[in-house]
């Protein structure tokens, strides 16, 4: 299966995204308001210029302290942002996102941010299918198929 498969249940939800003149109190907002855990960053909500989470915003108070609400997100930002396209296979993107300890992909079309996978999103699609894949061999042991 492929990442299409999760950005099809996700029809209708815009992808979320915060400019990097953006202050740190303002990424906090969106959070709650989006009911995310990170954001792409982004001057024009097309180009990945970077992506803040909430763990990056809670290391930045621990080493900072609260005067990091008022600092731009470029100051706190993941520069390096690991991406994947609709094609991609999920298992795959799992496991770069169990090795390289990350929550959040960005997904790109023709090089365009179009949505944000979660590895929520990937441990649903698993459950989904062990849940059918079950259902299937009970189906099939029962003889009632």
């Amino acid at each position: 299966m492929t990442v299409q498969r999760i950005l099809d249940s996700q029809q209708g939800v815009e992808p979320a995204y915060i400019a990097p003149d953006a202050k740190i109190d303002e990424v906090l907002n969106s959070l709650a308001f989006k009911d995310v855990g990170a954001l792409v960053v982004s001057s024009d909500g097309n180009t990945v210029e970077g992506i803040i989470s909430e763990r990056d915003i809670v290391r930045g108070i621990q080493t900072v302290g609260l005067d990091l609400l008022n600092k731009p997100v470029r100051e706190l930002m993941t520069e390096k942002v690991i991406t994947c396209v609709a094609t991609d296979r999920w298992a795959g993107i799992m496991a770069i996102m169990v090795s390289k300890h990350l929550r959040h992909v960005p997904v790109l079309e023709d090089g365009r941010f179009v949505s944000m996978i979660s590895i929520r999103d990937l441990l649903q699609l698993r459950l989904n299918e062990v849940q059918s894949e079950a259902d299937a061999m009970r189906s099939y042991i029962s003889g009632s198929t």
